[in-house]
């Protein structure tokens, strides 16, 4: 198929941005050799000062309390959280862990700052909610919209009674809830990470308040095997999960004709008041732990799109929420610096170097060589648009789009 449809530019205007930042969210450390590593949070912060963003007009650096237990039983069970603190309490035991939470796995081992270090990077999610909603009073009385980016945040695979998938925590599913708290009739939540968004999809199964959309590597080749395009929301809630599994080595123009082929048609119907969106960045081609071939071109391309999306259909209100990724040098940290600058209204040009000092500052931690520049040399990343260049019925990509259209299309009155 022909190249059809360029990136959008990003907005320039300063729209104000709180950005939720504690030095303590890098105890979220699961130990060595774990894929991850918390020096992928120190180091996106550290670029991200390094571009002057956390000084720039309309930009707000904030450190939130950690989630207390009532915040976290809006989405999590008691009995559970009492589970996390257990574990944390004895985490040197491994006589002492309740692997049926889910704690003390090989995926989320025991650490001494399980509890507190994951109520944290939760408590800014919930500020984060708390930033963008419309304060009581009149309209005219209300902030302007704002975004907020917690790069820490995005843990999408925790469940009510249990830890999954790295996520002990469910951060974007607190988010969601503490916005309903608040008043929110209608919250939308777009997922772009590689893997499924189940976490969040069940937290909100049965809830028509909200929209969860997934774009993620097929179940049937990675974790955590859910986010079929039948998975469609609970009996109260039909159409409340849309679902685009994408097949294995899906690239630039693949994943940006699916993105654009279903999530902006499903926004504008849905009407969201607020736009919550997870970008885990291991959807890049140098990911270890997937089987996607995206480069960090498009992925800022979609950060771009997503801000837009937010200005069109959310009145400006956006949470950026980080999430998976693992090439934790190569490509986390400046993926997430490109969301805060998008988000900050301050777009870094994607022909930019990466500062020297932040070269000499990854070298220092890891002792790896930081990339040279900011993106992968793709800029401007283009796709073929679905409505115009049509179904190719021998296309594994079009087949996937399709067949998510005709399974949640209809219940929002759109054509599949």
């Amino acid at each position: 198929m022909p190249d059809a449809v360029p990136a959008a530019q990003p907005r320039r205007a300063v729209c104000g941005l709180r950005l939720q930042w504690d030095e303590g969210v890098t105890a979220y450390d699961f130990g060595r050799g774990h894929p991850m590593d918390p020096v992928r949070l120190a180091l996106t912060m550290r670029l991200v000062e390094a571009f002057g963003l956390t000084t720039a007009p309309g930009v707000t650096v904030s450190a939130a309390a950690p989630a207390g237990d009532s915040t976290l039983r809006l989405v999590h069970d008691q009995a559970y959280i009492d589970a996390v603190r257990r574990t944390a309490e004895h985490w040197q035991d491994p006589a002492r862990y309740e692997p049926r939470y889910g704690l003390g796995t090989e995926d989320n081992p025991a650490f001494p700052g399980m509890h507190t270090a994951s109520a944290l990077i939760a408590g800014q999610s919930v500020a984060a909610a708390e930033a963008v909603w419309p304060a009581p009073g009149p309209p005219g009385d209300r902030p302007r919209p704002l975004h907020a980016v917690n790069f820490a945040g995005g843990l999408h695979h925790a469940m009510p009674d249990r830890a999954s998938g790295f996520c002990v925590y469910n951060d974007a599913a607190l988010a969601i809830a503490r916005l309903l708290e608040l008043g929110a009739e209608r919250v939308a939540y777009v997922d772009i990470d590689v893997h499924h968004g189940d976490g969040v999809q069940a937290a909100f199964w049965n809830d028509p308040r909200v929209l969860t959309v997934s774009l993620h590597e097929h179940p049937a080749t990675l974790f955590p095997q859910t986010g079929w395009v039948g998975e469609t929301g609970g009996p109260d809630a039909p159409g409340s999960a849309v679902n685009v599994p994408l097949p294995p080595g899906t690239g630039d123009s693949g994943w940006l004709r699916a993105f654009h082929a279903t999530v902006p048609e499903l926004l504008a119907a849905f009407r969201p008041q607020v736009l919550v969106s997870q970008h885990g960045a291991d959807t890049h081609a140098e990911d270890p732990l997937a089987h996607l071939a995206v480069s960090l071109d498009a992925q800022r391309a979609l950060a771009v799109s997503l801000h837009d999306l937010a200005h069109r259909h959310a009145d400006g209100r956006w949470i950026a929420l980080g999430g998976g990724g693992y090439a934790v040098v190569e490509v986390v940290p400046r993926i997430w610096t490109h969301l805060t600058a998008i988000a900050a209204g301050r777009p870094i040009d994607p022909a930019a170097d990466t500062p020297a000092e932040w070269r000499a500052e990854v070298y220092r931690r890891t002792r790896q060589q930081a990339p040279y520049r900011m993106t992968d040399g793709r800029h401007p990343v283009r796709w073929p648009d679905f409505g115009e260049t049509g179904y190719d019925p021998a296309d594994r990509l079009d087949q996937a789009i399709l067949a998510a259209r005709r399974e949640a299309f209809p219940y929002h009155g759109l054509m599949p």
